[in-house]
């Protein structure tokens, strides 16, 4: 059960309006960001922050993107996160065994080894006690700019932020997003977890 129950929305004006980004990405508004908007500030802060770090700027792809956040929320052990960020990298056209190997990046055809360099990183900097050692860097220094690995790093934060939030809440999964987790995450052990509405 939910710590705090979404509010609906059309609750708050100003949130709804900014809200419409999430309908290109997921094709419906987060209950996180619903629960948010109990504080019109933090839901509105937040959002921006979201649409500046999944901004696409290049080479760091939206659909790469998610699979950071993907793994980052792997990492962290949020099933929620897990299951939108799936949605959104297939939303954002993510190739499909990217998605279905995205825990075999390491070693998968799909993946180049710019991708690896990036998705090691995800997993390194959601680490608790952080892991991105030298290695990692001179890796990721190998395929990318100062830039993209700023942009690589906000998305990683970003789900830094919402793991915290959706576990901690218990922030319940949406329809779309499960039939997401269930056809790409399901298969290495993704259930849904706390995140799926009983009944």
């Amino acid at each position: 059960m939910a710590l705090i129950s979404p509010l609906p929305s059309d609750h708050n004006e100003e949130v709804a309006a900014l809200a419409t980004f999430f309908n290109e990405t997921l094709g419906f508004c987060p209950n996180s960001v619903l629960t948010m908007q109990r504080r019109p500030a933090i839901a509105k802060a937040f959002i921006q922050l979201n649409k500046a770090v999944m901004a696409n700027e290049g080479r760091v792809t939206s659909d790469l993107k998610r699979l950071i956040g993907y793994l980052a929320s792997l990492t962290a052990g949020c099933q929620y996160c897990q299951a939108h960020t799936i949605r959104a990298a297939e939303r954002y056209g993510a190739e499909p065994d990217k998605m279905t190997y995205i825990w075999e990046f390491r070693t998968h055809p799909a993946f180049s080894e710019a991708e690896r360099a990036a998705l090691e990183f995800a997993i390194a900097a959601s680490t608790i006690p952080n892991s991105v050692d030298d290695a990692v860097a001179e890796k990721l220094r190998q395929y990318w700019n100062e830039g993209e690995i700023v942009e690589m790093l906000g998305v990683i934060a970003l789900f830094g932020y919402l793991n915290r939030w959706n576990d901690s809440m218990g922030t319940s999964l949406e329809g779309p997003a499960a039939e997401s987790g269930d056809q790409y995450l399901r298969s290495s052990g993704w259930t849904g977890g706390k995140h799926r509405q009983k009944g």
